[in-house]
């Protein structure tokens, strides 16, 4: 690669590394969603949760924009609680006196899964044309090894403009910079990114300027960057380990990176050496998937445009990829299905089951343009096409006597189809994965990461003013 290697990365260096790591983690995540479909509420404080209607009585806040942290409403926070810092606009009166103030009032808004994973599918439909090897943790946060994409080398004189302690900018920091504008010009909505030589330190980098951040960790900093932070922002520190640390007199990182392991091992068992390992930069675990693609899937966004011939040349060259990337993973599939988004952000999908698994690239292209009929009219800002339904392991296709596949897309037990307007819609796939156009692999991403439940995590993130609740699996 062009220029030169930076000071501090030696591979004798104790933190020294060649690997680069990404941590991507969305900023509010549930509430950048809303406001991608109501551009209005830019500025405004949301929350987004569940309980605040006249009547009911139990509720959480799911996630609370930075509007609305600067009130104290927190995520995982009762809903009574957040109601008493900051009333419903809805409720607001300028001219009643015993009515909230519009001025000190947010937006409440409820959960609407399916329109988030939606918007997480275009995220990680970027991350996987970004990096050969993608792990998703939960709905709004992945790791990256890019190392195959990028280096720790100089590019060129300039000084690095991320935050963090990187001083001459490196094609890793490049590198970041094109996934976040990939994110937030395919997805709409912000994301903040850690960039270390390990999986540990690109977590903890990534929440260190959020919203809409980017953090450079180069090899030979890892430890100096961790030293001066609290244990609780450790990966794998959650609140009970943050206080039996403490009680052991450690506060921060370095007072953890300098603690005798054997005594943290009494007092914390196996993981007590893992946290001194990665307070002091040293963490060699891999960026590993949890399993094969259940999707493969291509989007591309446009101008908003009603042109049939736009339209459907686009599709056809997202058909075309699809077919291949399927074929060059030796995988055969059973449904396909394309994603029409109508401005501002209405997505709609549709998908038609196969009789069998079948590897067909023109297939894939006759059946993507029925599906595309139906929006001959409408004005499309993005397209997309997926095969879903993977096989790995078939060594015959099954024949597709009987399909005909210029039938229509509503009804029978092959197709499927649902629309929204001006609220994102359900499924449209018959194959029951929630109708999410990206490469999911194994299972539906777990909520938790690794060391911490659900509910550690949620309250580790809301003492940091950062995260959202956790509402379980994508299902």
């Amino acid at each position: 690669m062009a220029g030169g290697t930076l000071p501090g990365t030696a591979t004798d260096e104790a933190d020294g590394s060649d690997r680069v790591v990404f941590h991507v983690d969305m900023d509010c995540f549930y509430a950048s969603c809303e406001r991608l479909r109501r551009p209005e509420l830019a500025g405004e404080p949301v929350v987004v949760g569940m309980g605040y209607e006249a009547g009911e009585t139990i509720g959480a806040v799911a996630t609370a924009s930075y509007e609305a942290r600067a009130f104290g409403v927190e995520s995982a926070m009762p809903i009574s609680e957040a109601l008493d810092l900051l009333p419903r606009r809805a409720d607001a009166d300028p001219d009643d006196p015993d009515a909230p103030d519009p001025e000190s009032a947010g937006r409440y808004l409820p959960v609407d899964l399916d329109f988030y994973k939606e918007v997480a599918g275009d995220v990680k439909a970027v991350l996987r044309d970004c990096a050969d090897v993608l792990r998703e943790v939960s709905v709004d946060e992945a790791y990256l090894d890019v190392t195959d994409r990028t280096a720790w080398d100089a590019a060129g004189a300039g000084e690095s403009t991320a935050a963090g302690p990187a001083e001459a900018r490196t094609l890793a920091e490049g590198y970041a910079r094109h996934v976040k504008e990939g994110i937030e010009r395919e997805a709409g909505v912000p994301a903040s990114v850690g960039v270390a030589p390990n999986m540990s330190t690109a977590k903890v980098a990534s929440d260190a300027d959020k919203p809409d951040g980017l953090v450079v960790v180069p090899p030979g900093s890892v430890e100096s960057f961790l030293a001066p932070l609290s244990t609780a922002e450790i990966h794998g520190v959650g609140p009970v380990t943050e206080r039996t640390l403490a009680e052991m007199g450690i506060e921060t990182a370095a007072d953890l990176a300098a603690a005798d392991p054997d005594r943290l091992a009494d007092e914390l068992g196996e993981r007590g050496p893992e946290l001194h390992r990665r307070a002091r930069g040293d963490d060699e675990r891999e960026v590993t998937p949890t399993g094969l693609p259940k999707s493969l899937s291509r989007e591309s966004s446009l101008s908003p445009t009603a042109d049939e011939e736009t339209k459907r040349e686009t599709v056809a060259a997202l058909a075309a990829d699809v077919a291949r990337r399927a074929r060059e993973r030796g995988c055969l599939y059973r449904t396909i299905g394309i994603k029409a988004v109508e401005p501002p952000y209405d997505v709609n999908t549709r998908a038609r089951s196969l009789p069998g698994p079948v590897d067909d690239p023109d297939l894939v292209e006759s059946v993507a343009f029925d599906l595309l009929a139906e929006f001959a009219d409408d004005r499309v800002r993005k397209l997309g096409v997926r095969v879903s339904n993977l096989d790995f392991a078939e060594s015959d296709q099954s024949t597709l006597g009987g399909f005909d596949a210029g039938e229509g897309t509503g009804g029978g037990d092959g197709a499927a189809s649902d629309r929204g307007r001006g609220a994102r819609t359900g499924s449209a796939a018959t194959d029951g994965d929630g109708g999410k156009l990206t490469d999911w692999v194994g299972g539906e991403p777990s909520a938790g990461d690794e060391g911490e439940t659900d509910g550690s995590r949620d309250r580790r993130a809301s003492e940091r003013g950062e995260g959202q609740a956790s509402l379980g699996e994508w299902e």
